[in-house]
């Protein structure tokens, strides 16, 4: 456990917070958090982990706009479903990246962990674009995401972080049931 483990934690869970609360201040508090792992990630050898900080900073601040001005009129954009198109094209970026990932991580940098760095690393790109967009489904990516990363740092050694990713799973399973009551109420207005 070092600082950047523990200042992880904090913004981590900040963020996520905010995220199940379909508050846009999540948009900041993942920014600072990203620029945290990828650090963290770098000096543990999570090298897609790492790198794909750098995207979750450009997709935070995407994500800040979209949430506030993205919608209709510029107005802010509402929690929707993901089509059956979108869902099916996110898969299947999910299993080509993953390929794509695990290959370069193995014979290119050395990864000792391929496979679940290239898999998790797919997973949290598209649940992190399609929570750019508010639908509902990015929290089932990040579901199965979470299930992937707590053992996964834990073995890396990075217990802290395993126990963030823990609570992200908790996190998750409620900001489904929070994002379809809202999905819901909007609905039914």
């Amino acid at each position: 456990m070092n600082a950047y483990d523990i200042a992880g934690f904090i913004t981590g869970a900040i963020n996520v917070w905010l995220v199940v609360r379909n508050n846009p201040w999540n948009w900041p508090w993942g920014i600072v958090n990203a620029a945290i792992f990828l650090t963290s990630f770098w000096l543990s050898g999570l090298f897609a982990d790492s790198a794909l900080q750098v995207v979750y900073i450009v997709l935070g601040a995407y994500g800040w706009w979209a949430w506030l001005r993205g919608g209709n009129a510029a107005t802010a954009l509402p929690i929707t479903r993901a089509s059956a198109r979108v869902i099916e094209l996110s898969l299947v970026v999910v299993a080509v990246m993953t390929a794509v990932f695990a290959t370069v991580l193995a014979h290119a940098l050395g990864s000792t962990v391929p496979f679940f760095d290239g898999i998790t690393t797919a997973l949290s790109l598209v649940a992190q674009v399609l929570l750019t967009r508010r639908m509902i489904e990015n929290w089932y990516f990040w579901i199965v995401a979470d299930c992937i990363y707590v053992p996964l740092y834990f073995t890396k050694g990075l217990p802290l972080t395993s126990a963030l990713y823990a609570i992200f799973l908790v996190m998750c399973i409620v900001g489904v049931v929070q994002w379809q009551r809202e999905l819901r109420a909007t609905a039914l207005s």
